[in-house]
């Protein structure tokens, strides 16, 4: 991070494909992980280790994340749902793990049908079997709190139940936990609030990630309330592809082109290259030619003159 102000966590190729009808087929898939990384993307979500039988979009992750590792500079995530989803991910190669602990325990019996003392247990076990790794084999693992500003299933959700089970992931091994809007309920003030109440309980070094929606279309306001908070990574989809499947009416990840032209013309530095990237989404749109991609900087064009990361010194 020594080099860039924000850590753009690119999470298309799990959170996008795993909510559209469309199933990518595998070279597709690598070509575009490619491309973004050559655009200068360093951190890609590229898929997620649950049956097939469940989600058949996520299939070839093992063979996805094996391709990743081959990259340079880039850092291969996945969202494992249990301990064999971890144990499949390590054996793969990811260096980051993600779980989702939904805060609310509807969605959660929803998504992982697990409660949340099931979920506490996976992420015990997980946490285990890491230390029994070599060092050099241990991926980072982040608790991911999913449904934290709202669910579409129960409503308002407790921001002490936030601040409890993070906690508790946090005591039983994990090496730090992620805020996620998933049904895209938060707003800016509550963004701030609950990051400044979550960072009070696990330490400023262990809450550095944020995960938003754009479904009411305050997806980047809430990045910047999150910046202003201290995190310095922030989540978001290739065209704004993706959603939640257990959260109807949910869809709609923050665009990475807007997020990353947002940042940059602020004078922050990404490290992308935000022309290569609007290329990459035209490449993907051919691969998804039935699928909406969504996103104004890419609708729109760079503004006339437009230097990158010259405005935001200006």
């Amino acid at each position: 991070m020594s080099d860039i102000d924000v850590l753009v966590s690119e999470v298309g190729p799990r959170d996008g494909l795993q909510s559209i009808n469309t199933i990518m087929s595998t070279s597709d898939k690598k070509k575009w992980i490619k491309a973004e990384a050559e655009a200068g993307v360093r951190e890609i979500e590229v898929g997620s280790f649950v049956p097939p039988k469940l989600l058949p979009q996520m299939a070839d992750t093992a063979d996805i994340v094996k391709y990743a590792k081959s990259l340079p500079n880039l850092t291969v995530a996945a969202l494992v749902p249990n301990f064999m989803g971890a144990k499949n991910a390590i054996d793969a190669g990811v260096d980051k793990m993600c779980l989702p602990l939904s805060v609310s325990e509807t969605h959660s019996k929803a998504n992982l049908r697990k409660t949340h003392d099931e979920v506490l247990e996976e992420i015990k076990q997980i946490a285990e079997y890491i230390k029994t790794l070599d060092k050099s084999e241990r991926p980072k693992f982040e608790g991911n709190l999913s449904t934290a500003f709202g669910c579409t299933i129960e409503g308002k959700v407790s921001e002490k139940d936030v601040i409890s089970l993070a906690a508790k992931m946090m005591e039983l091994g994990c090496d730090e936990v992620g805020l996620s809007d998933t049904t895209g309920y938060a707003n800016p003030t509550q963004i701030k609030r609950l990051i400044r109440l979550l960072k009070q309980e696990v330490g400023d070094n262990n809450l550095t990630s944020m995960h938003l929606h754009n479904t009411r279309g305050l997806g980047l306001a809430n990045a910047l309330a999150s910046l202003e908070e201290g995190i310095t990574t922030l989540d978001s989809s290739l065209g704004g592809i993706g959603g939640c499947p257990f959260a109807p009416g949910a869809s709609g990840n923050i665009v990475t082109e807007d997020l990353v032209f947002m940042l940059d013309s602020m004078g922050l530095k990404t490290g992308i290259d935000i022309k290569a990237l609007i290329e990459v989404n035209r490449m993907v749109k051919t691969c998804l030619p039935d699928e909406e991609l969504y996103g104004f900087t890419v609708d729109s064009g760079l503004p006339k003159g437009y230097s990158e990361g010259g405005w935001g010194a200006n």
